[in-house]
């Protein structure tokens, strides 16, 4: 038996509440929103469902696989790395890689932050050009450089280093010189212009 003394405090509206239930739908809606929840977090989270990271990482795998197709694998050799470094458009995309990965240790112009300078004359594990992709490609410091060859392809090995390499001597001041003074680069050679296309002769 309800309190008499207790009375429900009309709104001044008028309009009375009462305490129906939600319907059915609603329900049965709101519990297999639940159930796919956690279906959802035991096949993604625990489990061995694809993710997002997964996905996103197939996606750039074969977007690299399409940039590459018209130079092929480059090798991580002296020639290999000045013939790109005197390419505009390849050393533009090594300089995406070296933003990506390597400035938080570089710096953004490459004067040093933890790890040393690239554009003083001053090299610790480097004594030729190829060198660079090699410490790139293995690390150095006791892994305080970390190895790269597992997460980037062999390419993007090539041309990052390249871009690195192209850092010598393009700013001063930074980080102190470590290591010893090595011999300048080789020459880089100019790259050719594109060639204008033949007009086709009048009738």
């Amino acid at each position: 038996m309800p309190n008499p003394e207790v009375r429900l405090l009309e709104p001044h509206d008028g309009i009375q509440e009462y305490d129906n239930p939600i319907p059915a739908w609603m329900s049965w809606t709101l519990g297999l929103i639940i159930a796919w929840g956690v279906c959802y977090l035991l096949f993604y989270l625990v489990g061995d469902g694809p993710t997002a990271k997964a996905d996103y990482e197939a996606a750039v795998a074969e977007n690299i696989k399409l940039q590459f197709q018209e130079i092929g694998t480059l090798k991580p050799d002296e020639p290999t790395m000045l013939t790109y470094m005197g390419k505009p458009d390849w050393m533009a995309f090594g300089k995406s890689l070296y933003q990506t990965n390597c400035q938080s240790c570089h710096g953004p112009t490459g004067l040093g932050v933890v790890g040393p300078n690239l554009c003083d004359d001053a090299y610790k594990n480097v004594e030729k050009l190829a060198d660079v992709a090699r410490v790139v490609t293995q690390g150095a410091a006791g892994a305080a450089m970390p190895a790269w060859g597992a997460r980037l392809h062999p390419n993007e090995v090539v041309l990052v280093s390249a871009y690195a390499a192209s850092l010598r001597g393009s700013a001063t001041g930074g980080k102190a010189p470590e290591g010893k003074i090595i011999p300048a680069w080789p020459p880089v050679p100019k790259s050719e212009p594109p060639k204008p296309e033949a007009k086709g002769t009048k009738p």
